[in-house]
């Protein structure tokens, strides 16, 4: 097919492709246009056994001073977590998002700073980037709402629909000759406790989508209460400690929520729970100042006077030294910390003392990257290596993938149905290989549409 140039975009996946993490996408056009537009979406940081792989310190393979515009879809670090970087090696257009991705990346940046310095501290290597960097970043940036068409250089238009993954979350919509693609970011496992569903796509010509569970389903969200609720309880009668390694924004909110459904109803008795990360505390507060993105069920109880994220004996732990102290305290209790996937942060010191604990338990409610300490326990390791120590594991290891904030499988087959009459290509990103491919198939078997998997660098040409 002979294409006109001047209705050409170029499509290049520079991070994101075979992997979860790193998601970076550069879409570029029209093709010998002296109006062309070069636009990134998303910028984040490569993860597997450590917090911030070496590949991240890489040059970026493009100039960032080329880019006019950075589109964010949410505050996760492997969205984000190289935009400091990318100013500082000369980007200085302009970085778009939502309100709540702004005020989540400004405190997750913030808090990273820390936690990369002493990693690279301990691996002999520069910081991924400095205090500077990140307030160069966060001065360039500009919020738009929800459905807020905005004209951009060249004739493009772009538009933001809620994903429903964590607060602020969006897809991304660019709009140039009346054809659309969609960048969809993460995708929530609707319905959630506490967000709005994620919202229908009808009618895109190209889909970048991710698919981190595109091989597997969830339970379904009676089932993940009943488990959590179980888990509890067992806890409790073993006078043990649940430990929940937990990302601080979305899944701790839903813990939180459902933690004081369940004490409010009595169907679990009150205990000590500490939430022992400040990053949690601090995207708790602004969950808690954005109450309009909730759905309509958490914000009718809001209004009749229910704090969703407290109860009784809920401890928030801000200081090393409050933290120390919990170790301190009678079992049974429960201890909500950071980081996520055990990478590092305030779990790890109550990994250290309560894995060798049989009558203790560690929880997991969210994703566990390829060869982080967090997927080594889930998959079953007898002894870890902590702080230069061997740990044995004689806790029980439980794992709920109900509570994650991405869609499973059904769903995001279900979700790429509603467009599989005007979609031209899927690209199937935001995965391990294993889950993409398998949604690959799924969307060619049964919803009859073109999808790939594309690989790390893959470049594509996009008639629009």
């Amino acid at each position: 097919m002979v294409h006109n140039d001047k209705n050409i975009f170029i499509l290049t996946f520079h991070g994101g492709a075979g992997t979860v993490t790193g998601a970076n996408f550069l879409f570029e056009g029209p093709k010998g246009s002296q109006q062309s537009i070069r636009i990134l979406v998303d910028c984040g940081i490569q993860q597997s056994f450590k917090f911030c792989d070496d590949c991240n310190l890489d040059t970026f393979p493009y100039d960032p001073s080329t880019i006019d515009i950075l589109f964010i879809t949410h505050a996760h670090l492997d969205h984000i977590g190289r935009i400091p970087k990318l100013v500082r090696d000369g980007f200085h257009g302009i970085i778009y998002s939502t309100p709540g991705t702004f005020e989540i990346t400004a405190v997750m940046l913030e808090d990273s700073l820390g936690i990369l310095t002493r990693e690279a501290a301990q691996c002999g290597v520069s910081p991924l980037y400095s205090k500077e960097d990140v307030e160069e970043a966060l001065s360039l940036w500009k919020t738009i709402s929800y459905h807020n068409s905005v004209n951009l250089k060249g004739g493009v238009v772009f538009n933001f629909k809620d994903a429903g993954h964590i607060l602020g979350s969006a897809m991304i919509e660019l709009t140039y000759n009346d054809k659309k693609i969609v960048f969809t970011g993460d995708l929530g496992n609707s319905p959630t406790p506490l967000l709005r569903d994620t919202e229908i796509i009808e009618d895109a010509d190209y889909l970048v989508m991710e698919s981190v569970y595109g091989d597997r389903n969830h339970e379904p969200a009676e089932e993940r209460t009943r488990l959590f609720q179980t888990v509890i309880e067992d806890t409790v009668a073993r006078k043990g400690v649940l430990l929940i390694p937990a990302f601080s924004i979305e899944r701790t909110q839903i813990l939180l929520y459902e933690l004081n459904t369940m004490i409010e109803q009595g169907r679990v008795k009150s205990l000590p729970v500490y939430l022992d990360s400040p990053l949690a505390i601090a995207v708790t507060d602004i969950y808690n100042s954005r109450i309009q993105n909730f759905n309509l069920k958490v914000q009718e109880e809001i209004k009749k006077g229910d704090d969703v994220f407290d109860f009784p004996q809920l401890k928030f732990t801000y200081t090393t030294e409050e933290s120390r102290a919990i170790a301190r305290t009678a079992n049974p209790k429960i201890i909500i910390a950071g980081s996520g996937m055990s990478h590092g942060g305030r779990i790890i010191r109550h990994e250290k003392k309560y894995l060798p604990d049989p009558n203790s338990t560690l929880l997991f409610v969210g994703y566990q990257a390829a060869g982080s300490l967090g997927r080594r326990l889930q998959d079953g390791a007898k002894k870890v290596t902590i702080y230069d120590e061997t740990i044995p594991v004689r806790a029980r290891i439980e794992t709920i993938r109900g509570y994650s904030a991405h869609k499973d499988s059904d769903g995001l087959v279900s979700f790429v149905e509603s467009t599989s009459k005007t979609v031209k290509q899927i690209f199937v990103a935001m995965g391990e290989p294993k889950a993409s491919l398998f949604l690959v198939q799924r969307l060619r078997d049964y919803v009859g549409v073109n999808a790939i998997a594309p690989k790390q660098g893959e470049r594509f040409e996009l008639e629009f």
